[in-house]
């Protein structure tokens, strides 16, 4: 298993592809504080049951907190040194904003502009939606351009970043 050296970290990957165990792993390895940041809102059943699915795995270890909106606040309230805080995930985060018709790029801008003074480490986790067929609906095509944007936006603030792929790691960065 690899393990952080400095910095922030983003982890991609398609769904069910590892990446939130591969990104919990890393946090474990690190010895620091874990904290936990999810983005998920509960729509429906199936969407509950894996949120439920990451709350047993996690088990009492991490301190969670839910924040499906104000990522960049509820970081910043969090901060220390002597953690690392595990957001999960940035596109469940973008769905949300886009549900609220929040402002994409102020939002983005402000993660953007509180992730290199963070004190503790961050490990960002996000669904990679780019790599498909283009989505026959505006609201589809609208989300796969918000998400490619944003990972641009945090893998440039990230020392490392990973692609998970059947739960395997391959690394892109750092």
């Amino acid at each position: 298993m690899t393990s952080i050296k400095s910095g922030h970290v983003l982890v991609l990957g398609g769904a069910r592809s590892g990446k939130s165990t591969f990104a919990e792993k890393l946090v474990k390895a690190s010895g620091l504080g874990m904290y936990y940041v999810a983005t998920g809102r509960a729509w429906d059943g199936e969407m509950q049951a894996r949120i439920d699915e990451h709350r047993e795995r996690r088990g009492a270890d991490w301190q969670t907190h839910e924040e499906p909106l104000e990522l960049a606040t509820c970081l910043e309230a969090i901060d220390a040194p002597d953690r690392i805080i595990l957001i999960d995930c940035l596109t469940l985060w973008v769905t949300n904003l886009m549900m609220e018709e929040r402002d994409m790029a102020a939002e983005f801008e402000r993660l953007a502009a509180y992730v290199p003074q963070a004190k503790a480490r961050l490990v960002f986790v996000s669904n990679e939606v780019g790599l498909g067929i283009v989505p026959e609906n505006r609201m589809a095509r609208d989300f796969r351009d918000h998400a490619g944007r944003l990972h641009q936006i945090v893998a440039e603030k990230s020392a490392e970043v990973y692609f998970i792929a059947a739960g395997l790691p391959l690394k892109m960065k750092g």
